[in-house]
């Protein structure tokens, strides 16, 4: 973990000399005929000696050698110099060093520009670092957040070569401290929504020349749209994860399958959260002319989806049905099949749900009802398991790190 303690030039320049000075005094104090009250003899040791009870000052301060005693008054005064002046000096840069160790707010960045700064050390962190170190291997990344686990620090420095700092960005003498004056972008991809836009905001005072290079995710779409018309949002780069990975899933997978099918299609969402509610917008936008049938699965699916018809004004497509449900209970699915016909098509089944066992379970079902199904089966991370199973049964498996990482926008990771 980087914290750039040690010692300024400066403070090299002031100790060295104070230290040669606290060394000098007792050395001369006892060439001058001083005596130690334990160390009598130390008067007629040899120079050797005399330096080496010198160097003893700094770290017992006199206690192994007694008091001075007879000699001339300066050589007792000058014994007196080195009895606290030495053990002073020792102390005091033992203190100053625990202080940088343990202070999070003192680092050397002098040298530091055009590099990155990331708020935030979880997977979207990692995900982003990935695609950013394919196009840009060597562009210096400083990483802040209040904690992380040692494995994830470790992952951080070693694998993509960034200065971990560990700190609380709600400071503004905090923020002022990683140069944003020097740097290329930053990126807010913390947890705390709220905390992204504050902090933009700060940022913003501080450096109004880092307006569109400063990206915020935000893990709430609700609040995401609500902060849209803000003078925050409107000079940032906005974004939610789940709506990168569904704009990927539907642009380099779902309309390519569109335009080799005939006649127009029927898809199913089955799981109707943030991932499925954020596929629903893309093909709203860029597919919608391709579907027949639209069916939307969820144990919470009528609210759901008057919440999203509230948000977005989603005009309805051909035809919309809505089933509630749990997606791995045959009943739901029964229930679909009454309504809509699955077996005279090639339908897209996607199971969107937060669950991967239940998604590639259900997946693994319906393989065998519907043969001629695209059937695409979400998970959060990469499973090199489900990929197998998938290939075995011919069932497509996405994961929303993956798609993340791959449909990160390249403006962002190019030098």
């Amino acid at each position: 973990m980087q914290h750039f303690t040690g010692f300024s030039p400066l403070t090299i320049g002031w100790r060295w000399p104070a230290a040669l000075f606290f060394f000098l005094c007792p050395l001369v104090g006892l060439h001058l005929g001083v005596s130690l009250s334990e160390r009598p003899g130390a008067v007629d040791a040899d120079i050797l000696t005399k330096a080496y009870y010198s160097l003893g000052f700094f770290v017992m301060g006199g206690l192994d050698v007694g008091l001075p005693q007879g000699g001339h008054v300066v050589g007792r005064f000058l014994l007196w110099v080195g009895y606290f002046g030495a053990p002073i000096l020792t102390a005091s840069t033992l203190i100053e060093a625990l202080i940088k160790t343990l202070e999070p707010h003192r680092w050397r960045l002098k040298r530091i520009k055009n590099h990155l700064v990331i708020i935030g050390s979880d997977d979207l962190t990692i995900s982003y670092l990935k695609a950013l170190r394919e196009h840009s291997p060597k562009v210096p990344v400083l990483i802040i957040d209040s904690a992380m686990e040692p494995l994830r620090r470790d992952e951080l420095r070693q694998q993509f070569n960034a200065k971990v700092i560990l700190g609380d960005i709600n400071h503004s003498f905090f923020l002022k401290r990683l140069r944003l004056n020097q740097a290329a972008r930053v990126l807010l991809l913390g947890a705390d929504n709220f905390q992204s836009y504050e902090t933009a905001n700060k940022i913003l005072k501080l450096e109004p020349k880092l307006a569109q290079k400063i990206v915020i995710h935000c893990s709430s779409i609700r609040f995401m749209r609500s902060m849209a018309n803000s003078h925050v949002a409107q000079q940032c780069i906005n974004f939610n994860s789940y709506q990168l990975a569904a704009a990927g899933l539907v642009k380099h997978k779902l309309i390519q399958h569109f335009q080799q099918t005939k006649p127009k299609d029927v898809v199913v969402l089955a799981g109707f959260g943030l991932f499925g509610q954020t596929v629903l917008e893309e093909l709203q936008q860029h597919a919608k002319q391709e579907i027949d049938t639209l069916a939307i699965i969820d144990v919470d699916a009528n609210r759901r989806v008057l919440v999203v018809d509230e948000q977005l004004h989603l005009s309805n497509f051909e035809r919309r049905e809505v089933f509630e449900g749990n997606i791995s209970h045959p009943e739901v699915w029964q229930k679909l099949s009454t309504q809509v016909d699955l077996t005279q098509v090639e339908p897209v089944i996607i199971l969107g749900t937060g669950s991967a066992e239940d998604n590639l379970r259900t997946a693994l079902w319906l393989r065998g009802k519907y043969p001629k199904a695209l059937i695409i089966a979400r998970s959060h991370q990469p499973s090199e398991f489900a990929q197998e199973v998938g290939k075995e049964h011919n069932i497509t498996n996405v994961s929303i790190t993956q798609l993340v990482k791959e449909n990160i926008p390249d403006s962002w990771t190019r030098e």
